[in-house]
């Protein structure tokens, strides 16, 4: 398998990376040992969670089915959500970051986190001041490496600058929404990631299974999808009819070309200039054995193209962006 650098960093990652949005919640424990097992059998050695998933079952299960072999992967978490009712339950201050990693390594049952990430952005709060916190966390080997999800580009340089300025632990990676239906990252974000070594580690690659044909026009949602059990929710609202278009006339593309709507869709995310590691996460055991052929394949320029008709590169058809209150575009 090509394992490839994360970021500037000596680490070397698979080109898939394993999502636990799923553990703790839709997918039983038992399961999730068994997707583990899978996973790691074909090769992936990293796993992305976050303390905020199902209230902290997501890093709990996590933990439970590494246990033994948590050297075997680079585990990533992150911070930011609230973890309770409280003022200071939440965010990006030093106050809530030195609580909440110490909360993290007691549910994953480690004493350090490979790749702490910074989920959402805290506008509010100096960068200085949530860089300090991460670079004590560093120092005292509850942390590797630090990163940050889903932010702006101009956040992420501000946040490069601030580390060069005063000596803190610089960010070795960003985590945003990228698919072919949303690739408004090329514009920005994936210049500036090329530019400073940056890894890229792509968050809903699949479309929300928009490109894996999940969903047919004039038909109701599948009734087990994150949609049709949160309606008028994030997920419901990423379900448009642009969307559902372009994802009929994408599986018909994917077809064509021998793979699975979901293969394509991942082998595109995964083989995109500056794309490091697309995060998967899949809910069943039948879902991650539809992705992981996508390590061993590679996306032709014929196909690339291909999927260049159906969005081209720098824009978007269904906003991926509608978690991060910093975006205005309206899709």
């Amino acid at each position: 398998m090509n394992y490839r650098l994360l970021g500037r960093t000596g680490v070397r990652v698979s080109p898939l990376c394993l999502g636990t949005l799923n553990f703790g919640g839709p997918t039983a424990d038992e399961d999730a040992a068994r997707m583990v097992d899978v996973a790691l059998a074909a090769g992936l050695n990293f796993i992305d969670t976050s303390n905020s998933y199902h209230g902290g079952r997501s890093e709990e299960a996590v933990g439970k089915v590494l246990a033994g072999r948590r050297d075997r992967v680079v585990l990533a978490t992150k911070v930011h959500f609230p973890m309770g009712n409280g003022p200071n339950d939440g965010g990006n201050s030093r106050l809530h970051i030195l609580k909440a990693c110490d909360e993290s390594l007691r549910r994953l049952h480690t004493d350090y986190i490979d790749l702490y990430q910074v989920h959402r952005p805290s506008p509010e709060i100096p960068i200085e001041e949530t860089l300090a916190a991460l670079t004590d966390l560093v120092r005292a080997g509850k942390v590797r490496y630090i990163g940050c999800s889903t932010h702006p580009a101009w956040m992420v340089m501000e946040a490069l600058a601030s580390s060069e300025r005063h000596l803190f632990a610089r960010y070795v990676s960003e985590q945003p929404p990228y698919n072919l239906l949303d690739r408004r990252i090329e514009n920005e974000l994936l210049p500036l990631a090329a530019r400073y070594n940056l890894a890229i580690l792509p968050w809903g690659p699949i479309a929300q299974g928009l490109l894996a044909g999940r969903y047919q026009a004039g038909e109701a949602l599948p009734p087990d999808s994150r949609a049709a059990r949160q309606p008028d929710s994030i997920y419901s609202r990423r379900v448009t009819p642009r969307g559902i278009e372009a994802g009929r006339m994408f599986a018909a593309l994917a077809r064509d070309h021998g793979l699975t709507p979901g293969q394509l869709a991942l082998l595109w995310c995964k083989d995109q200039p500056g794309i490091t590691s697309p995060v998967i996460g899949p809910r069943t055991m039948a879902q991650l054995q539809d992705l992981l052929p996508v390590l061993d394949l590679v996306l032709t320029e014929e196909q690339r193209a291909a999927c260049d008709t159906i969005n081209p590169p720098g824009t978007a058809l269904v906003d991926f962006h509608n978690t991060a209150p910093w975006m205005k575009t309206s899709i």
